[in-house]
């Protein structure tokens, strides 16, 4: 008997646990579905598992959520693909709950499920499904419907098509602003599913009743459609249809219609070719770079470069340039903070000439600017006015400011420089570079800021690699070494850590004759924290140097550290003796 009732246990339990009062359980065995599918067997999951899960009326949305995301994926667990259409019913009653993110997966495994049916089922059952949704009574059925037109239409007959195409623009023009911004928003991967010769008279004449809508929240998503459109039509089309579409958004009423406008404009431009972009979107482009909205020039100025790009040198400089000099003193932080994030970009568009007479200018105000974004993003980004303008040019104008940030109060300012030190150096040269920047790499090592000091010593190892040991034994390491004395103790643990780091690239010998007694010497030091620092770097130095080295010098001080009275020193200290002893038995 117990053998007859096995195959209905996992079933139980799970009716069990689905109407059990805690979430938890529900949720549990929700996630556990595809298991108890596979226990059940195919027939049974489809004839038994199925109805329940559509008969199920949960009333918690993470157990509805986490149902939506197991049944796209259960076409295995019914039997494959032919019988992929029974899934569609518990996905329709998701697809109409009132939790937005529970629709939204529910229309995502519907559409996943749709992408594998057969074309016959597609007109059998999911069709039904879409036509079930679009003509629901609630408009969260018909928000859900908006999602699967692309799935449906290219299976569907031709009589079926002409109905598709019709009850889609019947939810553009519905009474509901959220089944509207639905409509608008899926209108891109519906359009291109539909034929050409539909969509210049059908699909255009929905975009055009999308574009005059009077909710601001529906216009802003046919702004997307205006991209996704664009690509699909024929240029000619596009002048015609798209164009003018686009010139009356840049001037909308809504700030967030015109917003889209400034962060999409660079696609549209791709989509109507390059006269028209010359002629009818330069004008709206500068429009919106003048904008009254902040908001609004954040995004237009974000796409600076790249609008740049498609004109020439001579429209960039004779339309764009005067409203980027505008920008650089903007009122916003903001809009001068994504300014600085790309005006770099414009030097390669712009030449040598233009960029020296009327770039260089810019860079430098915002170099200057208060606000410490600003000056980041101009630091970050040198090295393309530098492949313009050359270095020379860039040191005699940008250093001095670059000097001046490198002692800036805002600790992260400084961490940007340093960082981008090696980067300047392999460019500088390093003639130029010691002339100019060595004293400040050395000024950081004794920064108030920890990860000024961290940031400062591992730019001195990057820029041993960049200039070679011979060059660092001359300039960097005696520097390093005379800080060792200095009376704070948190000084003295960065040339610790700077020694750790600089050791692998300085090589055996370097390391034995010149920074290995520095560290020895630093373990009589009478702060706990600098001992066991030195059994941190002693252990790091093991894989450098020779055995003999180790066992004569390294192992003593070890020793003795590890009989030190502060517990912590005497732990690294073992730490470091057991490595030790790794290393020699491996070796």
């Amino acid at each position: 008997m117990a053998m007859v009732d096995e195959p209905l246990y996992p079933i139980a339990v799970l009716i069990d646990e689905l109407k059990n009062e805690e979430i938890p359980l529900r949720l549990n065995s929700i996630r556990k579905l595809s298991t108890i599918a596979r226990a059940l067997g195919e027939e049974r999951t489809r004839k038994e598992l199925i109805p329940f899960l559509s008969e199920n009326n949960d009333d918690e949305d993470e157990v509805l959520l986490a149902m939506a995301e197991e049944l796209g994926v259960f076409i295995p667990y019914v039997g494959g693909v032919d019988h992929a259409h029974v899934l569609l019913p518990p996905l329709e009653t998701l697809s109409t709950v009132e939790e937005t993110c529970v629709r939204d997966k529910a229309v995502e495994s519907l559409c996943r499920i749709g992408a594998q049916m057969k074309e016959k089922d597609i007109v059998d059952y999911f069709i039904p499904v879409v036509k079930r949704l679009a003509s629901g009574e609630w408009f969260t059925a018909r928000v859900s419907s908006c999602g699967l037109f692309h799935i449906a239409y290219p299976s569907a007959t031709d009589p079926l098509k002409t109905e598709l195409r019709t009850i889609y623009g019947q939810l553009c023009q519905d009474d509901m602003p959220m089944v509207r911004r639905a409509a608008a928003s899926n209108l891109g991967k519906f359009a291109a599913t539909v034929e050409q010769s539909h969509l210049k008279i059908e699909i255009i004449s929905i975009f055009d009743d999308l574009t005059q809508d009077d909710q601001d929240s529906v216009r802003l998503l046919a702004v997307e459609g205006c991209a996704a459109l664009g690509k699909l039509l024929e240029p000619q089309d596009c002048v015609a249809h798209i164009l003018p579409v686009i010139v009356n958004f840049s001037q909308d009423k809504s700030w967030r219609v015109r917003y889209m406008v400034a962060n999409q404009l660079y696609e549209l431009c791709e989509a109507v070719g390059p006269e028209p972009t010359r002629t009818d979107l330069v004008p709206a482009y500068v429009r919106l770079l003048r904008d009254n909205e902040a908001e609004v020039r954040i995004a237009a100025a974000g796409k600076v470069t790249k609008f740049c790009r498609i004109l020439s040198p001579q429209l960039a400089i004779q339309h764009i340039l005067p409203c980027v000099k505008e920008l650089s003193s903007d009122s916003s932080q903001h809009v001068r903070s994504a300014l600085a994030s790309v005006i770099m970009g414009m030097a390669p568009v712009l030449g040598k000439d233009a960029t020296i007479e009327q770039l260089l200018p810019i860079f430098l105000s915002l170099l200057k600017d208060e606000f410490p974004d600003v000056r980041l993003n101009i630091i970050s980004k040198l090295d393309q006015v530098n492949q313009v303008i050359g270095i020379d040019l860039l040191s005699q104008s940008l250093l001095p400011a670059i000097v001046e940030l490198a002692e800036d109060r805002h600790w992260r300012v400084r961490l940007a420089i340093i960082e981008y030190i090696p980067l300047l150096a392999s460019q500088l040269g390093v003639g130029f570079f010691d002339d100019k920047l060595g004293a400040l790499c050395m000024q950081w090592l004794e920064d108030k800021v920890f990860s000024i000091r961290e940031a400062a010593a591992n730019n001195l190892k990057r820029l041993a690699e960049e200039f070679g040991p011979e060059w660092a034994m001359q300039h960097i390491i005696p520097q390093v070494l005379e800080k060792i004395n200095n009376p704070h103790y948190l000084y003295r643990m960065t040339i610790l850590l700077a020694i750790s780091m600089l050791a692998p690239v300085m090589g055996a010998e370097i390391t034995c004759q010149k920074l290995l007694p520095v560290v020895i010497n630093s373990s009589k030091d009478r702060v706990p924290n600098i001992k066991f620092n030195v059994a941190k770097v002693l252990q790091s130095l093991v894989p450098i140097l020779d055995q003999a080295v180790v066992e004569k010098t390294l192992k003593p001080c070890l020793v003795e550290l590890s009989e030190d009275p502060d517990v912590d020193v005497r732990y690294y200290a073992n730490q470091a003796l057991q490595a030790c002893d790794q290393i020699m038995m491996s070796s």
